[in-house]
């Protein structure tokens, strides 16, 4: 990961009614270990409550876990992020995402999908680019 001026700030989290968070908590522990800053969710979150969240934290990224079809959700969330002029925020998702879902999210602006398997390194990786990109992104709004 390159260096940051800021450590990255990643909202972690799980929407609609999925309760199943096995797999966040791993990730969360995965992504404090590296040196992120991460503010961590319990289940069941509403849209509104996480972008309000995403705001108020100043989040890099949004690491959102689905293991049922709450994935289905995210483009609403994306829509609302960008409402609330968040759209610097990356999005990315984890879990179960059948492949053909992958491009509707892909079009909503979700920055990737990481299937069950996918390594803690590339996970790691990944969240480390997006969090340097908001950032680039965030500092390009100010100026």
């Amino acid at each position: 990961m390159t260096e940051l001026a800021n450590p990255p700030r990643v909202l972690v989290t799980k929407i609609g009614l999925d309760g199943h968070d096995r797999g966040s908590r791993l990730v969360a522990a995965f992504l404090r270990d590296a040196g992120m800053e991460v503010i961590y969710t319990p289940p069941w979150q509403q849209i509104d409550h996480v972008v309000r969240l995403a705001e108020e934290e100043d989040v890099d990224v949004i690491g959102v876990s689905s293991l049922s079809t709450d994935h289905r959700l995210i483009p609403k969330m994306m829509d609302a992020l960008r409402t609330r002029g968040l759209a610097h925020v990356k999005v990315i998702v984890g879990g179960i995402v059948p492949d053909e879902d992958v491009e509707e999210l892909t079009n909503a602006g979700v920055s990737a999908v990481y299937h069950p398997g996918s390594g803690r390194e590339d996970i790691v990786a990944g969240v480390g680019r997006f969090a340097q990109d908001a950032q680039a992104e965030k500092e390009g709004e100010m100026a």
